[in-house]
């Protein structure tokens, strides 16, 4: 249970750093697309493709941690007024469904990728192939289903809440 926690958090943790990568990619393409704008009257072609998959990208790379860190919103103004076990015991009821629908998710993000990339699809500005971006996606869902199960493995456990 410790190594996979371990993994988990350092999985997460180094698939959020790369999200913060493709931000500050994403930041420095806009910034020269507006100053090439300005200044030499020519945009980037593309820009707002590549604005868009860098972004999609980036979240998706991003959610595990977030979900770590519990930095998401959660409404749980009911569910906090009832005693601890019976928190527990919604939270464990709602967490596997959620569990497997993450990896639904996962294997058909993946799916949809694969076959975008035999289909050679690509965008239709600048002609990017944009499957490795749903793959992206699919690992950073995948990651969040880890961090579910983890979640799940340590209300059973005892290890949480």
């Amino acid at each position: 249970m410790q190594l996979f926690e371990t993994v988990v958090i350092r999985v997460s943790r180094g698939l959020d750093f790369i999200a913060g990568i493709i931000l500050a990619a994403t930041a420095l393409l806009v910034v020269a697309n507006i100053l090439g704008r300005v200044l030499l009257g020519q945009s980037i072609l593309g820009t707002y493709e590549m604005v868009g998959y860098f972004t999609a990208g980036a979240v998706g790379l991003a959610l595990a941690r977030c979900a770590l860190e519990n930095s998401h919103i959660a409404v749980e103004f009911i569910v906090e007024k009832l005693p601890p076990g019976m928190q527990k015991a919604i939270e464990l009821i709602v967490s596997l469904p959620a569990f497997a629908f993450l990896l639904f998710l996962t294997f058909n993000l993946i799916a949809y990728g694969y076959g975008i990339a035999e289909s050679g699809e690509v965008s239709s500005t600048i002609r990017l192939a944009y499957y490795p971006f749903i793959y992206l996606v699919g690992i950073g869902f995948f990651m969040l289903a880890m961090v579910a199960l983890l979640k799940m493995l340590k209300l059973i456990t005892g290890g949480e809440k």
